[in-house]
């Protein structure tokens, strides 16, 4: 099994469970920047209590792993929790969507987009760069940089900067912003 049949896996889980969802991380910045490769897909969920836990059942059911208690409690602390696929390793970050005023906002603004032939919704560009930046803060920055650079390059004159300039300034984001050539 393939990256494209685990994620498929997951969407359907989650359409199955109804959880609003988008994909981020590598897998979205590979979509509006240049491809890299990974071993784990990133997934930002809003579930309720109840469809949180028929997710993790569908998961189970389908052969992966999944801690019901962890998932609970990633829901209450608004963290993450993960899922696994024992036979290829394959692994996903479910993260639940968070509080605060732009993690709202990238999760409203999110696109339906073709990933690996199946409709999936996906952070824009714009978010996923403020989301690469705001991971930079956090560490593994090179790599990070690396992703906001590509996006950039691909995406240029399309990006919103007057959206992109907002959030930079409000996260405090704007060194990182011009390590990777955004300025």
């Amino acid at each position: 099994m393939g990256l494209d049949d685990f994620a498929h896996k997951l969407r359907s889980a989650l359409a199955d469970a109804d959880i609003p969802y988008m994909v981020v991380g590598s897998l979205a910045s590979s979509f509006h920047g240049e491809p890299r490769t990974t071993r784990d897909v990133d997934i930002v969920i809003d579930p309720t209590p109840r469809a949180l836990s028929g997710l993790v059942a569908d998961v189970q059911a389908a052969g992966c792993y999944a801690s019901a208690d962890a998932a609970q409690e990633a829901l209450i602390q608004r963290s993450q929790f993960n899922v696994v696929d024992p036979e290829t390793g394959w692994k996903a970050d479910l993260i639940i969507l968070g509080r605060r005023p732009f993690s709202r906002s990238e999760f409203e603004r999110r696109l339906p987009a073709d990933l690996p032939g199946q409709l999936a919704f996906v952070a824009t560009a714009e978010d996923t760069i403020i989301s690469k930046l705001d991971w930079a803060r956090e560490g593994e920055s090179e790599r990070q940089l690396r992703d906001v650079a590509s996006i950039i390059a691909v995406s240029g004159d399309a990006l919103d900067r007057a959206y992109l300039e907002r959030w930079i300034r409000e996260l405090g984001l704007q060194d990182l912003w011009a390590q990777a050539g955004g300025v």
